[in-house]
């Protein structure tokens, strides 16, 4: 029993090792969202978005925070590096909400290059001083399976490379659930938004 106990404390101690340890999203100042259609509310209401809905959530707990989205729908992580820097400069966030990979998985760029966008954008952001919380994403085998784990991977080795927070799949409970994905099958529907706020919240 004490050679379980050793074996589960040390596998937990590597498990939580590699991540930064979370902090409430109330606590902080200003909170800068970089996403793709995830998270610019794709055909729907741009108020019924996940991003909208956590603004709500914390100015009740916060009632000076901002939450500031500058996702836009389509962006794969080479266009949002190409956008970060003057959105930093301009916003100067203490939290940098970071959810892009999902194009690049889907038009089947290269994971070496996805990471390397990634964490060019991380890097940007901890210059600032800003935390990091990385929104992982899985996507379909179309590229066959080393290429489907290969994508997923790059999130968890960023985490532990960067020290970044980390949700390793955004669309828990979501994305596997028909009723919950518009009709493309992609896009998570109006009704899924609550559901990615509470992944959002309890990371």
């Amino acid at each position: 029993m004490r050679k379980l106990n050793f074996l589960t404390f040390f596998a937990l101690s590597i498990l939580f090792s590699w991540t930064a340890i979370a902090k409430p999203l109330e606590k902080y100042n200003k909170i800068l969202v970089l996403g793709d259609s995830l998270s610019a509310g794709y055909n729907m209401p741009l108020e019924s978005g996940w991003v909208n809905l956590l603004r709500q959530e914390l100015k009740t707990k916060n009632s000076n925070i901002e939450v500031i989205n500058a996702s836009v729908s389509g962006d794969t992580t080479g266009q949002g590096m190409s956008r970060l820097k003057p959105l930093l400069e301009k916003h100067a966030p203490d939290l940098l909400i970071l959810e892009l990979g999902g194009n690049d998985g889907l038009r089947g760029i290269a994971p070496a290059l996805i990471k390397h966008n990634l964490a060019k954008m991380i890097d940007m952001a901890q210059a600032i001083e800003s935390d990091v919380l990385l929104l992982g994403m899985h996507i379909l085998p179309n590229y066959g399976k080393r290429y489907t784990e290969a994508f997923h991977q790059n999130y968890l080795d960023l985490a532990k490379e960067k020290e970044t927070m980390l949700i390793p799949f955004f669309l828990e409970n979501v994305g596997d659930k028909p009723e919950l994905m518009q009709n493309d099958g992609i896009h998570p529907n109006q009704n899924a938004q609550k559901i990615l706020l509470k992944n959002i919240l309890s990371f």
